[in-house]
């Protein structure tokens, strides 16, 4: 009889609880939005942080032991695109994934430049910040333009370099939400209300993960609010020399990785990329859109812990 009392007083605090969420899911969306975040990072193995330098704020997270995995955002993202990617890296590596000046929590400055150049710059006072000498280092979008210019700058920081639906070369560009972009000036990246972030969903994914109301709701005021500083920041990006106008290749060991169903930027652009950097190894996932760390984290880490695994990547050193 107790067991049977027992029971039933567990299933009603459970009830209890799940209502509580459902409640605070509509009633307080921000609120449930950052705790639901928490409770993600803290699964994944990460803490939030914050690196301070030149005025810049960039809250980061990290988490995990080993050689460091600095992973980048794309355009209009933030320090959580990876969270779902680091739970299957942090047993093997430190992850790192800041938020980059003018997306997420980092600062926002309207004067600034944001050029890949200028972002590189940033990066790269950031990895001073926190030290670090060797690392692997990773982007998605834009944050994989500013990763392969990195390469490209700082090769003796890097052990490797992981590009996922990178943009930078004009293959890349070449897709239908660019087209749609140069011919109307309308981007779905650029949030004009809240209730737009649900059109970037599917838009950038072919298999749109779940995502709870508040946290779409707090996405979603959040680049309508940055609709203006995000205009010009993708002016920035679209005016900066492209991957391909560089006179020398990139030397660093790299993984090209890229969905076969990308509608932001064209996977046509992996061969190219491939031609980029000699020696990189191509990975195309099926069925995948623009977003793979986001869509299958697993699959996508054990692809880049496998490129390690064959030798791929340069010896760390020190």
């Amino acid at each position: 009889m107790d067991d049977v009392k027992w029971l039933l007083m567990f299933g009603l605090v459970l009830a209890a609880l799940a209502l509580f969420l459902v409640l605070l899911n509509r009633f307080a969306p921000v609120t449930a939005a950052r705790w639901a975040l928490a409770v993600v990072r803290r699964w994944a193995g990460l803490t939030l942080k914050r690196a301070v330098f030149d005025s810049v704020q960039m809250p980061y997270l990290d988490g995990g032991s080993g050689e460091a995995v600095l992973l980048l955002h794309g355009f209009g993202g933030d320090k959580d695109n990876f969270t779902l990617l680091a739970r299957f890296l942090t047993r093997h590596y430190r992850v790192i994934a800041p938020d980059l000046p003018g997306f997420g929590d980092a600062s926002r400055d309207p004067a600034a430049s944001h050029r890949i150049v200028d972002q590189v710059e940033r990066l790269h006072a950031f990895v001073e910040t926190l030290g670090l000498k060797r690392f692997h280092l990773g982007g998605n979008s834009m944050g994989g333009f500013i990763a392969a210019e990195y390469a490209a700058r700082y090769p003796e920081q890097l052990i490797s370099l992981w590009l996922l639906d990178a943009a930078g070369t004009a293959a890349a560009h070449d897709s239908p939400t660019m087209r749609q972009y140069v011919a109307t000036g309308e981007l779905p990246l650029l949030l004009r209300t809240p209730q737009a972030f649900t059109t970037l969903l599917h838009t950038a994914t072919s298999r749109p993960p779940y995502l709870p109301y508040c946290v779409k709701l707090l996405l979603g005021r959040r680049g309508a609010a940055d609709f203006d500083l995000h205009s010009r920041i993708f002016q920035d990006v679209v005016v900066s020399p492209l991957l391909e106008t560089r006179r020398q290749p990139i030397r660093v060991p790299a993984l090209i990785m890229w969905g076969s169903e990308d509608r932001v930027l064209n996977p046509a652009a992996a061969p190219v990329l491939h031609e980029l950097i000699p020696g990189s190894q191509v990975v195309v996932l099926p069925g995948i859109g623009h977003l793979p760390m986001y869509e299958v984290p697993r699959k996508t880490a054990q692809a880049f812990r496998s490129f390690l695994a064959q030798g791929q990547a340069a010896p760390a050193r020190g």
